[in-house]
């Protein structure tokens, strides 16, 4: 459907949100694109030409920066030996193994102290904003560069789970002082189209002029339903510890795995880092 003329674009928003736009602006093939993605775990073995990564990355380094501070950094994993050893780290996703291609993109504000050092000039930032940039630069430039692939034909999964062993992937990478591991994304040509994946309604998450949560836990109970019957899990999380729900639906699915202690480390990770978080 994402190569379809412009009035699937109100289908592929109906498939999505229950609230849905009509769709009734020229939206072209990226726009598409965008509506219609769903993450991709399963890889033809097919792999990316090198070009075609380069491109990729020059597309999603020309995404806005904070200020034009640039502090973000892709690397790739072209080393089979070496991906292997990122997908031993992400433990319990066995998929990530067999992708092609894997980039960690990463925060970078140590070039920004360099800079400082260079110049003889204090660096006046220390504290959780320099962080925070760095984070948010990192996340910019990952979402272009999943938009980017996937209107080119790839398939794409962000891992966030390289933050669960943010140390390990900083040695595997050989990551200095103030750069650390943001996502990582695994891409490749797909074996099959993606599923698109329903969002909460946009009445819950798009807000006109003030923040508002009215009807929210009614939109939620919805959508619970709707997904649970279109889009039913596979499996369930922690049924040792709270059984087998019927339905089993996304916000159960997001308390289950929300009521596990995960990265409980990362603050002192950061911090270990060279970053001030006060």
């Amino acid at each position: 459907m994402a190569q379809g003329s412009d009035t699937d674009l109100a289908a592929l928003f109906a498939a999505r949100y229950d609230d849905a736009p009509d769709g009734g602006v020229e939206g072209g093939a990226l726009i598409r694109s965008m509506a219609a993605r769903g993450s991709c775990r399963r890889f033809a073995g097919d792999p990316v030409p090198d070009a075609l990564v380069q491109t990729l990355c020059a597309t999603a380094l020309a995404a806005p920066s904070k200020s034009d501070l640039q502090q973000r950094d892709i690397v790739l994993l072209q080393s089979p030996a070496i991906r292997a050893r990122l997908a031993a780290l992400v433990a319990g996703q066995a998929w990530v193994a067999e992708a092609p291609m894997i980039a960690v993109f990463c925060g970078n504000n140590r070039r920004q102290r360099m800079l400082h050092d260079w110049r003889a000039v204090p660096f006046a930032n220390d504290h959780l904003d320099a962080f925070f940039n760095a984070a948010c630069d990192a996340a910019i430039c990952l979402g272009a560069f999943v938009t980017a692939a996937e209107a080119l034909g790839l398939g794409c999964c962000p891992i966030s789970a390289v933050r669960n062993e943010a140390a390990a992937v900083s040695d595997l990478l050989g990551l200095p002082d103030h750069v650390f591991p943001f996502a990582g994304l695994a891409f490749g040509f797909p074996k099959a189209a993606a599923q698109i994946t329903k969002r909460l309604p946009l009445g819950v998450t798009c807000h006109v002029d003030r923040y508002s949560e009215d009807g929210l836990r009614a939109a939620v109970d919805r959508y619970d339903a709707d997904r649970a019957s279109a889009q039913p899990y596979a499996t369930q999380r922690q049924t040792d510890q709270f059984g087998h729900a019927d339905p089993y639906t996304w916000s159960e699915d997001k308390v289950r795995q929300y009521s596990v202690p995960e990265r409980s480390g990362f603050g002192a990770y950061v911090r270990a880092r060279g970053f001030d978080l006060s």
